[in-house]
């Protein structure tokens, strides 16, 4: 039988009364445009991430360019230096585009793939003015030591939380850490819409204000201030089906441990296969479980030939991209080592012990 990588179908099965519910309401209601719902879901979500405010705007990419733009940090044309991964979505890189800021990638650590503290400190110059760390797969980066290197150096930490939803370290969860967090509800996220959708979280309330306007076109009302920002509005509906997959949102990622625990035991003792490294497997969600493999492209066709349905995140890193290559970039020779190797397998909490061990018979079969 064949295994997709995800099938979101069987998520919305699971709680499909409480959906048709939260979908009539807001036809009924009639609202469909910053309405109820997505005031709600703003509250819920702050409360859910230990932040004082929450703004929803349009996609994840969106949540990252306001929060940078609000933040002051990035001025357009000025040449501002943002630091981020090279290992994650372009979309990342291109927040920073689109709110005028210039994107300088620094290395990652070999273990938790996120952002290496030492590989940014080189990387700052007298341009930096942010950074944004990415939480990749699910696990948090070393923010304690990126926040006090962007302490020492005066730059804005903006956390790109795309993949992190639930995820904590040391209790925090993501998006306390930083000044400000973006949130993507892509569907395929741990908190998903049935489209796209995203958010800011931010202790400063000033930020948080300026970004509520700056998705409103960057006034309160009547064209009636001096920011110029853009329709991204959170709409009615996805707010509402959002609010109620965040009352499974913990649950479904304690299935995603599950499941990944089952991987780690199960391919334990396999040659040549680097698993993922969890610091803390508690506080892991485990929006992706990438293993390493120095044949990936080899062992994935034979997983395809299975019926085995893998992904790459990410086939090309982002400073070798045409969009973001810049003549000065320098070497990252851990990224440009692992990327070659990474290979996602199927992971998400429908999916079914027997399968996964159809999976790792299969990844076992190979070595």
């Amino acid at each position: 039988m064949p295994i997709p990588f995800l099938d979101l179908a069987r998520q919305h099965r699971e709680i499909e009364p409480e959906l048709h519910a939260a979908l009539l309401r807001v036809l009924r209601g009639g609202q469909f445009i910053l309405g109820p719902e997505v005031a709600a879901f703003e509250t819920e979500w702050a409360c859910y991430c230990d932040a004082p405010a929450a703004v929803g705007v349009a996609s994840g990419t969106d949540a990252l360019t306001l929060a940078l733009v609000a933040s002051g940090a990035v001025r357009n044309g000025r040449g501002d230096e943002v630091i981020t991964s090279p290992l994650t979505a372009g979309y990342t890189a291109l927040a920073i585009l689109n709110a005028g800021g210039v994107p300088i990638f620094a290395d990652i650590d070999p273990q938790t793939y996120a952002l290496a503290p030492a590989s940014v400190e080189r990387m700052i110059t007298r341009r930096a003015r942010a950074i944004v760390p990415v939480h990749l797969y699910g696990q948090l980066a070393d923010m304690d030591a990126l926040c006090a290197l962007a302490a020492r150096h005066d730059l804005f930490v903006l956390e790109d939380a795309a993949q992190a939803h639930g995820a904590r370290r040391a209790a925090r969860p993501a998006g306390s850490f930083g000044t400000a967090a973006a949130y993507s509800f892509y569907p395929t996220k741990n908190l998903g819409a049935c489209g796209d959708a995203g958010a800011v979280v931010a202790r400063d309330t000033e930020l948080i204000a300026r970004a509520r306007r700056l998705r409103q076109g960057g006034h309160d009302a009547a064209l009636g201030d001096e920011l110029a920002g853009r329709n991204s509005r959170l709409d009615e509906l996805q707010a509402a089906l959002l609010r109620v997959k965040l009352r499974y949102l913990d649950a479904w990622n304690d299935r995603r441990r599950t499941l990944a625990q089952f991987y780690q035991h199960a391919l334990a003792d396999v040659p040549n296969l680097q698993l993922p490294c969890a610091r803390d497997p508690a506080a892991h969600v485990y929006h992706l479980y990438v293993l390493q493999h120095p044949e990936r492209d080899r062992l994935r066709a034979h997983l395809a030939a299975k019926g085995i349905e893998t992904l790459i995140h990410y086939p090309r890193l982002l400073h070798q991209q045409r969009l973001f290559r810049r003549p000065a970039q320098i070497p990252l020779p851990v990224a440009e080592a692992i990327a070659p190797r990474l290979l996602s397998l199927p992971l998400y909490p429908q999916l079914q012990l027997t399968e996964a061990q159809a999976v790792a018979d299969a990844v076992r079969s190979f070595a």
